[in-house]
């Protein structure tokens, strides 16, 4: 393999820049020619490449977002769609791609190599922390620590005024920045899409603490909460315990940008260098991840249909910590 390709799927994520400047470097240093493709699929389709050296990533490895952009594709979703992808990478002679992105990315990539034969490695790339095959995604780190500075920010206003705020935190799928901020934020609830909490639950242990003369209160609620949307868990408590006042803050898209923390430039900077290795070993269709501080390669097919489970042990932290 001498020329390889790299690009950005899905939502955006802190610490995918420092993740592109890892495959760019990596494959520099192993004597390849990388090009960025912009704008994911959609990109790969219309040929929009860019020759890339290490010169290209300077100063990339503190910027959130990702210089190579991000878009979603329904054309790639069709036969013709890769095909015209294939011949555009034929066209530029690029024999493998690094794809950093998520379950949707992954999905498509493996479609891709069974139909193309291109080898494809992925590297984890989403704040939600949901992929099988890695203890934590790039990304993912910088996204908690966003949403706890603003809980921080919420519990301040929520004591002065004895308020009980509903705070909606990302995650459609995946309770794994709820539960965090919720056990660094002395969140008295949390409500993920994991697990089975009720209204009523929630309503009956705000009552209980109510009763022993608590006067402010955080809810953390996940986007993808079972019980419905941030402002209609809040209507229905508010119903319920109309002596509380409430209010609901929703900490939206802030969570997905940023400069990157620590953890996550090294985590993108190990699994940029592992996705290249990986290409250069002959690997295809796999996700680079760690797992107890191993590095692993999942196959994506584990990685799409797996789920990753939550600890339960925090929800319980949850309820002991909030007495």
């Amino acid at each position: 393999m001498k020329r390889i390709g790299v690009f950005t799927s899905g939502g955006d994520a802190p610490g995918m820049n420092a993740c592109v400047r890892a495959v760019v470097r990596a494959a520099v240093y192993h004597g390849l020619e990388v090009y960025g493709i912009m704008r994911g699929y959609s990109g790969m389709i219309k040929g929009e490449f860019v020759r890339m050296d290490s010169a290209s990533v300077a100063n990339t490895v503190q910027r959130g977002g990702t210089i190579l952009k991000s878009a979603r594709s329904q054309k790639f979703m069709t036969k013709e769609g890769r095909q015209q992808a294939f011949d555009q990478l034929s066209h530029a002679g690029i024999e493998g791609l690094v794809a950093i992105g998520g379950n949707g990315t992954f999905t498509g990539a493996t479609i891709f190599e069974q139909e193309f034969g291109i080898p494809t490695v992925g590297a984890p790339g989403t704040i939600d922390n949901d992929l099988y095959g890695t203890d934590y995604t790039i990304g993912y780190d910088t996204a908690v620590n966003t949403a706890l500075e603003a809980i921080d920010k919420i519990r301040d206003t929520a004591d002065s005024h004895d308020r009980c705020f509903f705070v909606e935190v990302m995650g459609r799928d995946s309770g794994y920045i709820a539960i965090p901020c919720a056990i660094g934020g002395g969140a008295e609830i949390v409500m993920v899409p994991e697990t089975a909490m009720s209204v009523e639950a929630v309503i009956e242990t705000l009552q209980s603490s109510y009763s022993r003369h608590k006067t402010s209160f955080i809810v953390i609620v996940a986007e993808g909460e079972e019980e419905g949307n941030v402002h209609q868990v809040a209507r229905r408590v508010k119903e319920a315990l109309p002596q509380l006042d409430t209010r609901v803050t929703i900490v939206g898209h802030i969570q997905r940008g940023g400069s990157p923390t620590a953890a996550d430039r090294l985590l993108a900077s190990q699994l940029g260098i592992a996705a290249v290795e990986g290409l250069m070993n002959g690997m295809k269709n796999v996700m680079a991840g760690i797992v107890d501080r191993k590095l692993m390669y999942t196959p994506f097919d584990d990685t799409i249909h797996k789920r990753k489970v939550i600890n339960q042990s925090f929800m319980r932290m949850v309820e002991i910590l909030s007495v």
